[in-house]
């Protein structure tokens, strides 16, 4: 930890945290938080450390890597006793908001984007698909629910009903984190924060999203001084993937979300 009356400069140590959020992640990044684990030791043991920034670049995902990842952050600030600010960057949106929440401030450029306090569940059905191929399929379960949602299946009414409810108490959890989060900082009504739409970052600061605008160099400065030395910490990227078949359907997830940011 940092001593502010030591004659040596302080450190930031620069988390970047990029892509989709997922269980597992692709050939071309994203972010779950086994992988993140190490990532985080390496930032909150650095020597002379003043704070750790978070570089936020996503568009959301899983909200159980998304809860576990913000867990992680909460329990390495407590245990070394250090500020974390998050500097969101092009979007910090569903899971990628669920994240910065775990800062204890929330610092955007003036376009960045937002908010995204909802979850989504999409996916494709096929209902007559095998029968125009000649394709029998043959399916056997134990269960009466275990196949519901089959996309060979026209979709069933108590089926939509299930995942609805299950998609409403998501919602509620990640309303209740935000809550906890940010508590009196928020501006405006629930109806207005909590139904997944999103803002730039200068109607964010206005609705209570965020608490300032600018970025990682600049935040380091004001806060530490001209001679702060700030330190990115990421994981390394892989140069070519291994196999091109996952890789693009990664690509194609992360492009729909992506796209529904509008960016």
């Amino acid at each position: 930890m940092w001593n502010p009356f030591s004659p040596r400069p302080p450190v930031v140590a620069l988390v970047r945290l990029e892509g989709i959020i997922a269980a597992r992640t692709g050939p071309f990044g994203g972010l779950n938080a086994a992988g993140l684990e190490p990532i985080l030791a390496r930032a909150f043991g650095l020597k002379r450390l003043a704070a750790v920034f978070l570089a936020i670049n996503s568009p959301g995902g899983s909200p159980v890597q998304s809860s576990l990842i913000a867990g992680r952050i909460r329990h390495w600030a407590a245990e070394k006793k250090v500020p974390v600010i998050a500097i969101c960057e092009d979007a910090a949106a569903s899971g990628g908001y669920w994240i910065a929440c775990a800062a204890d401030e929330i610092i955007a450029d003036p376009a960045s984007v937002l908010g995204s306090i909802g979850v989504i569940s999409a996916g494709f059905g096929f209902p007559e698909a095998l029968g125009r191929l000649g394709i029998e399929r043959r399916v056997r379960t134990a269960g009466t629910d275990k196949s519901s949602n089959d996309p060979f299946r026209p979709q069933n009414p108590e089926d939509v009903a299930r995942l609805d409810s299950l998609l409403a108490e998501l919602h509620v959890e990640f309303k209740d984190w935000v809550r906890a989060r940010r508590g009196a900082r928020l501006k405006a009504s629930e109806e207005e924060l909590f139904n997944g739409r999103f803002w730039i970052g200068r109607r964010a600061l206005e609705l209570g999203l965020c608490d300032g605008l600018g970025d990682a160099q600049g935040e380091a400065r004001k806060r530490f001084g001209e001679k702060v030395k700030l330190i990115p910490i990421g994981a390394r990227k892989r140069r070519f993937p291994m196999n091109l078949l996952p890789g693009a359907v990664a690509a194609l997830e992360e492009r729909a979300a992506w796209a529904r940011l509008g960016l």
